[in-house]
C-alpha cells in the first residue's frame, strides 16, 4: 500500500483522538525521520521531547535487545536488577530519595496526587485538602493529571474533575499566596511549562514558593516530564536554580522511546505517606524499562549529552532571536535549552505544514506557537538547516 492507502486504512481502525499530520514514518536515524515512499525529514519534535537520544543509537538499541533475551515482565511481586539499578542511578542524578516507576507522565502524575493526599492525610485524618496548580499548565489526560491541569477547554467534557483543586498563575506569587490557606497540602507546577506556551518558571518564583512551602509544611511537586531529563542544561529543571521538590515527575525521554515514567519523593514524604497496598501498576518498572532507563543514563554521561545541550542551546536561542528580529510576524521567543518557543501574531498551522512538505518537523504549543524540542545530540549543523527551512515558510 502507498502512504494514503495506509492514512485511509487508519482512520477506519483508530479512534479519531489525534488530528495527525499526513504522513506514515518508518524508520529513523539520529536525527532524521523517514517516511514509507523514502523521504528524509530533520525531527525537531523527537516524538515530543521523547528521543533524546536520536533514532538507532546502537548502544541504547542492543541493551534492549540484551534485556528481551534475559526477561521483559514479572510483576512488581518480585524484585528484579534492572529496576534496582534504575532506581539507584535516578536517586544519584536527581538528589531524590524514593522512586515508583510508572507507564507515562500522567501516571506519574496521578501518583504525585496520591502521595500528597496521603501525606496530609496522616496528619490530621482529613480528606478535604486542597492543592495548587497553575493556570495554563498540562499535566496529562487522566482524571486525575486532567484535574489539576490549568486549561478548562481540556476538562470541560468530563467534568466532575477530582475535587479541592485551584488554579493560580506562574511566576505570580501573590496568586499563589491568594489560594494558600490551612487546607492546601501541595503546590504542583511544571518547571517549564510546555503546551502551555512554553512558559519557564522563574528563579524567584520558585524561590518563593518552596520557602512557602517549607513553612506551613505544604508540599512541592515539579513536573519534569517533558522539560527534564536535561532537555534545559541540567538533567532537571529545578536543578538549575536549586529548588528541590517533595515530589518530582519524569517521564518522556526518562526511557528515550520505550514507555515509562517515574514520580520521586524526598525520604521525609516517603516515609510518611504511600505504604503497601496505597499504589501499584502491572508493568511499571519492569525489567525492561529498567534496562531502557540505565543504558539511557549511562549514554547521557558517557556522550556528554547535558554539555551539548548547553552549547547548541545558546546557538539555537541566538538563531531564534534573529528570526523575530527579521520577521514581523514573530513577536518573541521564550522557553530554556533545548525547549523553546516562538510565540508568533497568526495561528502557526500552515507554517508548520509547509515546513512539513519542506522536510522540516516542528509542533505548535496553542494555536500560535511554535514548539522546538529537538533531540538533546543536534549540532550547530542541524539548527542552520532548520533555521533555512523555517525561513522559506515564514
Amino acid at each position: 500500500m502507498n502512504m494514503q492507502e495506509y492514512i485511509e486504512e487508519a482512520e477506519q481502525v483508530l479512534l479519531h483522538t489525534y488530528n495527525r499530520y499526513q504522513v506514515v514514518f518508518e524508520k529513523g536515524d539520529g536525527v532524521y525521520l523517514y517516511d514509507i515512499e523514502g523521504k528524509k525529514y530533520l525531527d525537531f519534535v523527537s516524538g515530543i521531547a521523547v528521543f533524546a537520544l536520536g533514532y538507532q543509537n546502537r548502544e541504547y538499541n542492543d541493551a534492549l535487545k540484551a534485556q528481551i533475551d534475559k526477561i521483559i515482565h514479572t510483576s512488581n511481586y518480585y524484585y528484579n536488577v534492572p529496576a534496582i539499578e534504575a532506581a539507584k542511578k535516578l536517586k544519584e542524578i536527581s538528589g531524590m530519595d524514593r522512586v515508583f516507576f510508572t507507564n507515562s507522565g500522567a501516571e506519574a502524575i496521578e501518583g504525585a496526587i496520591k502521595a500528597a493526599r496521603k501525606y496530609a492525610y496522616l496528619k490530621d485524618g482529613s480528606t478535604d485538602h486542597e492543592i495548587i496548580a497553575m493556570n495554563h499548565s498540562f499535566h496529562g489526560r487522566t482524571f486525575g493529571a486532567l484535574s489539576v491541569t490549568g486549561n478548562p477547554h481540556y476538562r470541560e467534557a468530563f467534568e466532575p474533575m477530582i475535587g479541592n483543586i485551584r488554579f493560580a498563575d506562574l511566576n505570580d506569587f501573590d496568586s499563589v499566596l491568594a489560594n494558600v490557606n490551612k487546607k492546601t497540602c501541595a503546590i504542583l507546577f511544571e518547571t517549564v511549562q510546555g503546551e502551555g506556551g512554553i512558559y519557564p518558571a522563574t528563579e524567584d518564583f520558585m524561590k518563593k514558593v518552596k520557602a512557602l512551602c517549607e513553612e506551613r509544611d505544604i508540599l512541592l511537586i515539579l513536573d519534569e516530564i517533558q522539560c527534564g531529563m536535561g532537555r534545559t542544561g541540567s538533567m532537571f529543571a529545578w536543578q538549575r536554580f536549586g529548588v528541590k521538590p517533595d515530589i518530582m515527575t519524569t517521564a518522556k525521554a526518562l526511557g528515550c522511546g520505550v514507555p515509562v515514567g517515574a514520580f520521586l519523593m524526598t525520604e521525609k514524604v516517603g516515609q510518611h505517606s504511600l505504604t503497601a497496598g496505597d499504589h501499584g501498576t502491572t508493568y511499571g518498572g519492569n525489567p525492561l524499562a529498567g534496562a531502557a532507563i540505565c543504558k539511557v543514563l549511562e549514554l547521557f554521561e558517557k556522550e556528554h549529552v547535558l554539555d551539548n545541550v548547553r552549547e547548541v542551546s545558546a546557538y539555537l536561542e541566538e538563531q531564534l532571536d534573529l528570526l523575530v528580529k527579521e520577521y514581523d510576524v514573530i513577536e518573541l521567543r521564550r522557553g530554556a535549552g533545548l525547549m523553546q518557543g516562538l510565540v508568533c501574531k497568526e495561528p502557526v498551522a500552515d507554517i508548520i505544514n509547509k515546513a512539513m512538505e519542506k522536510g522540516l518537523i516542528l509542533i505548535n504549543a496553542g494555536s500560535n506557537i511554535i514548539r522546538f524540542l529537538p533531540a538533546l545530540i543536534i549540532t550547530r549543523q542541524h539548527v542552520d538547516e532548520m533555521i533555512a527551512v523555517l525561513k522559506e515558510c515564514l
